[in-house]
């Protein structure tokens, strides 16, 4: 789709969705990993700085919503922003384009670091839709220096479970993968209450040729397999695995 805001994605973020909008320019968490900031030409202090609306967005995101009207496509918030990013609680966009897109007859998929932030709109949530948050560390500490602004990983866990008991559809996003311990520590403490882990690597950042990436792939789907877990793999992990059979799954989740 060429719309002004809901687009198709392209590259490792195809394996996310097929359709995504971002209704923000810049985000408030400050990631040291992000790759935002270089995707929309942006310099990373002023993208983690300054956010705000996109110009128009509500308009256009309506417009595009009418074009695809009835199709019960899900749309993505968000990639190069995120959803619960602090400015939203202001806005309010987010809850703005739940609502358009529900009415348009479509769906959403959120995916966030915002933490309790986001609990804010459970009530817009259904079965067709889908609430998903990044884990990238288990502790705080590490969270802290590598996502400072983003809800602690605790919060995190504590949203998904909310939503998990509110009978939303929860995904993990196991990406980008700094420690492989935390990694797995936090499909051993998450399982019971996500119903599908998408696990990728870390990409452009010089740890990534400190980390075994066979090892970390074949240890998360023995740990994975062995819980009962619903995952999936993305292509930058798979390929370090061989030519072994991996049980794969549909990369979006509906109850």
């Amino acid at each position: 789709m060429s719309g002004n805001v809901i687009y198709e994605p392209r590259g490792r973020a195809r394996e996310y969705a097929e359709l995504a909008a971002n209704l923000y320019r810049g985000c408030e968490h400050g990631c040291l990993y992000c790759f935002a900031p270089g995707a929309t030409h942006r310099e990373r202090a002023a993208f983690h700085s300054q956010v705000a609306p996109r110009e128009g967005v509500m308009e256009k995101f309506k417009r595009d919503c009418e074009v695809l009207k009835g199709s019960g496509k899900s749309v993505l918030l968000s990639f190069t922003c995120d959803p619960y990013t602090p400015v939203d609680v202001e806005y309010q966009l987010t809850r703005q384009a739940i609502e358009t897109l529900h009415e348009h007859g479509l769906f959403v998929q959120i995916l966030t670091k915002g933490g309790n932030r986001a609990r804010r709109d459970f009530d817009l949530l259904g079965k067709g839709d889908a609430f998903a948050t990044t884990m990238t560390f288990h502790t705080g500490i590490d969270s802290r220096h590598w996502e400072p602004n983003a809800a602690e990983p605790i919060d995190r866990m504590d949203t998904m479970k909310v939503a998990h008991i509110l009978g939303i559809p929860t995904w993990v996003s196991l990406e980008p993968v700094i420690d492989p311990e935390q990694t797995l520590s936090i499909i051993r403490a998450t399982h019971e209450y996500v119903d599908l882990f998408k696990v990728g690597t870390l990409n452009h950042h010089p740890l990534a040729k400190q980390i075994d990436w066979r090892d970390f792939g074949m240890r998360a789907v023995e740990l994975l397999g062995r819980l009962g877990c619903k995952y999936y793999l993305k292509e930058d992990l798979r390929k370090h695995l061989g030519p072994e059979p991996i049980q794969e799954y549909p990369q979006e989740v509906k109850a």
